[in-house]
């Protein structure tokens, strides 16, 4: 029998995943909540998980889809399965049967890893608050992403926002249009000098195994996700730094005249350990009481704060460790509610 706590993970997830304009996906978890798994060395780790197997914590439903997404996109599973085919319950479920037996080894290596999910269109949101920072404090940004997978968000500055007629970023690579609701955000230029990002298993979006992970991640039926990975990995260079982030960000904490450090972060901070988190806001805040007017400090979080609707978008800024709730945003950044707090 699936344990409970497997059982309400997957359905959360499918749940979620028909939230998020993914029938498929939804399917594929709903059985994974019903149906009793044949057994394997996968099924055993999964239903013997310690801690959080939900979204809101490790997101093990996500690590197994996105596995079998990578049998799939290899050619080695679930031909006339996978959309843009539509099959039956029994039909999926039979095909996923033999897969777990078939490849156990390859799903359980698979799972060890949280998932990495660079969906490009959250940079609508970076973009969005980079404008505040820039509109709040007038100099260059010198920019951290924590949890950074590909770095194709590390890019952000490349892309373009369109609200309505208005632009905001560049025309150029990626042209991103949410659903905004609210007022728009202030009109400034934010210029980047210098950027990284950090993670504990970066992946290199030029590296054909590395591409694999990151597009495995992408749900089988938006092929619209599929293509706008493939533009933003065109440009995408290996910026992502291999190690703990909260290690790695602490001696970027010193400041630099006349620069702006901005760090920042979407679904990633949920993933990294409870005494990382607090260790990272105590280093974070000490940092934010040396900001100066010409040394500020902005953090801004993309992330899953347990709302009924979508991320929180929060950005706290220094001098002065002024919070500001800029709104709320899709997952995957279809739609963002902007509250025009600035």
């Amino acid at each position: 029998m699936t344990p409970p706590a497997v059982r309400e993970a997957f359905s959360y997830q499918s749940i979620a995943c028909a939230s998020l304009g993914s029938p498929f996906m939804a399917q594929l978890c709903n059985l994974f909540s019903e149906r009793d798994w044949p057994q394997t060395a996968l099924k055993d780790r999964v239903y013997s998980w310690t801690g959080d197997l939900s979204p809101r914590g490790e997101s093990v439903p996500l690590r197994v889809a996105g596995g079998l997404h990578a049998l799939y996109l290899e050619g080695r599973a679930f031909d006339g399965i996978y959309p843009p085919s539509k099959v039956s319950d029994e039909v999926l479920w039979d095909a996923v049967e033999g897969v777990l037996i078939d490849y156990d080894d390859f799903l359980c290596n698979w799972v060890k890893s949280a998932p990495q999910t660079n969906e490009v269109r959250r940079s609508s949101a970076i973009i969005a608050a980079a404008h505040v920072v820039a509109d709040r404090f007038g100099l260059p940004l010198r920019t951290s992403e924590l949890g950074a997978s590909g770095g194709l968000n590390l890019k952000w500055d490349h892309y373009g926002l369109r609200i309505g007629d208005a632009l905001w970023g560049q025309s150029g690579t990626l042209l991103l249009e949410p659903d905004w609701s609210g007022p728009k955000p202030p009109i400034a230029s934010p210029s980047v000098v210098e950027r990284q990002g950090v993670d504990l298993n970066p992946l290199d979006p030029t590296n054909p195994l590395a591409a694999l992970r990151l597009r495995a991640y992408l749900w089988p039926d938006q092929p619209d996700r599929i293509e706008r990975t493939a533009a933003a990995m065109e440009i995408a260079e290996p910026l992502v730094n291999q190690a703990d982030a909260i290690d790695w960000l602490a001696p970027r904490l010193t400041h630099v005249p006349r620069q702006t450090h901005m760090i920042y972060h979407t679904i990633a901070w949920q993933y990294f350990p409870s005494e990382r988190q607090t260790e990272g806001t105590k280093l974070i805040e000490a940092a934010g009481l040396q900001a100066t007017d010409q040394t500020p400090l902005a953090w801004f979080s993309m992330e899953n704060d347990g709302g009924a609707r979508g991320a929180a978008l929060t950005l706290r800024l220094w001098p002065g460790d002024v919070t500001l709730n800029l709104g709320r945003a899709d997952f995957h950044g279809r739609w963002i509610e902007w509250s025009g707090q600035c």
